[in-house]
């Protein structure tokens, strides 16, 4: 059974030169999730930030870090980030060689587990890892940019993974989330949850209109679910 909508405000899009004060901005304009993306210019086209970042915007939010590293080899840097705060972490098949092994180093060090499928990765690459994973991360946009426009065929898979995490967790107190990053704005938002997203990343339509902006844009987000 779905739970309410769960807002990720990606942080992407903030005002990087007053970080800390944004995270706290979004916290109490009703984010539940922090979603801090970590690029490397090397797996995606883009270079963001790294464990020492996220140290220092711990103490401005109590809200969950939603950590998901676009970074490769991903293995070197999982604990780092898990002592620098994150309470989600999550990878990318692609990159690292043993995708089991990274979830199951990231659960050992106390944090949910996540996998996220670019847009032209398949479902089948959870055939092996349900059992595995506290989250799947769908990208409806290409990694690497905010801003992109959410591809459609991810509908159809995000209604696939929704199937899967059901089948998995029915009759169980089990819980797997399914989030979805990219293109997310008030319009896109029902779309996905009514495929079966119960996160939504936004980034672009969070922090667009300044601070006094935050909390209608993630009402807008919500929508008549809330």
């Amino acid at each position: 059974m779905q739970q309410p909508v769960r807002i990720a405000p990606s942080i992407l899009s903030a005002d990087f030169a007053n970080l800390g004060a944004e995270v706290r901005a979004v916290d109490a304009a009703g984010a539940d999730y922090i979603h801090i993306d970590v690029m490397d210019g090397h797996f995606v086209p883009n270079l963001t930030i790294g464990p020492m970042v996220v140290q220092a915007l711990r103490p401005h939010s109590a809200k969950v870090f939603d950590v998901h590293l676009m970074i490769s080899p991903v293995d070197n840097f999982v604990t780092a980030f898990a002592k620098a705060g994150a309470d989600i972490i999550t990878v990318h098949p692609e990159a690292g060689a043993h995708t089991h092994r990274t979830l199951q180093l990231i659960r050992s060090l106390g944090k949910k587990a996540g996998v996220a499928l670019n847009p032209a990765t398949p479902v089948s690459v959870l055939d092996y890892i349900m059992d595995d994973v506290d989250m799947i991360l769908v990208m409806s946009v290409n990694p690497g940019f905010g801003g992109q426009s959410f591809i459609n065929s991810q509908k159809d898979k995000i209604r696939a993974i929704r199937q899967r995490i059901d089948a998995v967790t029915a009759g169980t107190s089990r819980v797997i989330d399914l989030e979805v990053d990219g293109g997310i704005n008030a319009e896109m938002a029902p779309v996905a949850i009514s495929a079966g997203a119960d996160v939504l990343v936004a980034g672009t339509a969070t922090f667009q209109g300044g601070p006094e902006a935050y909390a209608d844009n993630i009402r807008r987000l919500r929508g008549p679910l809330v």
